[in-house]
């Protein structure tokens, strides 16, 4: 198949959007189809040299006060690369801003399309400027409504959209690299550098941005032989410095280092309530690490309360800060539950994932063909 995947992010950015786009490139190379990739320009085109197939760059700016996150402006490039790759099908990832356009030129050459639900628009609009959350119902029913399929990645999700008039939607999770993120790789040497005196890890990995609700750790951090580690970067960082004096702030990391880091803590909490999945999730649970995480969302379908690890009432930093207290005074248990949590994510590697996908593909392909006979 020639696919085409419209993203509204690709790497260098880190984040679930970028990353799920070049698991997805990477793994259609791997089966023998030619993908191309269309992203928003970044400041480093030379990042696009170790991308697993050609990238198409769309002009664009940074979004005001989250330099972070750039924004696709209007082009002709999008349509046009379409055509070019004279594509099967047209992957649209988390389609909000440049997802419309490569939606309407499918539309416009008739290609199929498969939307890919990722980010919870609506709830960030809640957490952001208190409003807005109708207008981004009202965008994201356009895209995805036009789209031959939409796949959600955990059943809340799924629910969330069907409750908003989206049909058409399959579930469809995310993959995670049990090689890079295992328990091996916990490290005694960097346990003694971010905890001296040999106390509790308690650590967040993600943006660090209004809605992940990092804040919540201020609680946890104070709690005897309790060290919080953040890892990540974004526009809540200095005051989430000032909110979490004691916490440890390592920047944004990758690959060997950031899997090292997971596989070293006692503990990884997540904080954000607007996940649709939340791959840091499965991350720490395939590195052996007991997670708690807020009861909604993504994370409900992730977590078995009691088993993997912990899930609280969302946005309460008392329970947050309760179930970080619990695990800290029994290692068994937080053996137990990282044993399980590894085992529960064994077989949700990319490539079981990527080939669900490209089953969700051909389905959408032969659709179309019935139709048209």
């Amino acid at each position: 198949m020639r696919v085409v995947i419209v993203t509204e992010s690709f790497p260098p950015d880190v984040n679930g959007v970028a990353h799920c786009a070049l698991q997805t490139a990477r793994h259609l190379v791997r089966r023998g189809h030619t993908p191309l990739v269309i992203a928003p320009a970044v400041a480093d085109q030379a990042a696009d040299a170790d991308a697993p197939c050609a990238v198409v760059r769309v002009p664009s700016l940074p979004l005001p006060g989250y330099p972070q996150v750039r924004v696709a402006l209007p082009s002709r490039r999008v349509a046009a690369a379409i055509a070019a790759h004279r594509a099967d099908l047209v992957h649209l990832a988390g389609p909000f801003v440049l997802g419309v356009r490569g939606m309407t030129a499918a539309a416009r050459l008739g290609i199929p399309a498969v939307a890919v639900y990722q980010t919870d628009l609506a709830g960030y609009a809640r957490a952001y400027v208190g409003t807005g959350e109708g207008a981004a119902w009202r965008r994201l029913r356009a895209v995805h409504g036009a789209a031959d399929r939409t796949l959600a990645p955990s059943a809340a999700a799924v629910r969330d959209l069907e409750a908003h008039g989206i049909g058409r939607v399959r579930l469809w999770g995310r993959g995670v690299d049990t090689d890079r993120f295992r328990p091996g790789l916990r490290d005694a040497a960097l346990r003694r550098e971010l905890a001296p005196d040999g106390g509790l890890l308690v650590g967040y990995v993600g943006r660090l941005a209004p809605e992940k609700r990092v804040d919540l750790l201020s609680g946890a951090g104070e709690l005897p032989g309790v060290r919080v580690v953040v890892v990540g970067d974004g526009p809540s960082g200095p005051a989430l410095r000032t909110a979490l004096p004691g916490a440890r702030f390592l920047g944004r990391r990758t690959g060997a280092d950031l899997a090292r880091i997971f596989a070293s803590l006692d503990v990884f909490a997540h904080t954000g309530p607007f996940e649709t999945f939340c791959q840091t999730v499965q991350e720490a649970m395939a590195s052996g690490v007991p997670v708690i995480a807020p009861a909604a969302g993504g994370p409900l379908d992730l977590v078995d309360h009691g088993r993997t690890g912990l899930l609280v009432t969302p946005g309460d930093p008392d329970a947050l800060r309760e179930a970080v207290s619990t695990l800290a005074a029994a290692p068994e248990l937080r053996a137990a539950y990282g044993r399980a949590g590894r085992t529960a994510v064994e077989g949700r590697t990319w490539e079981v994932l990527g080939d669900e996908l490209i089953g969700h593909y051909l389905e959408v392909l032969r659709e179309r063909t019935a139709v048209a006979a």
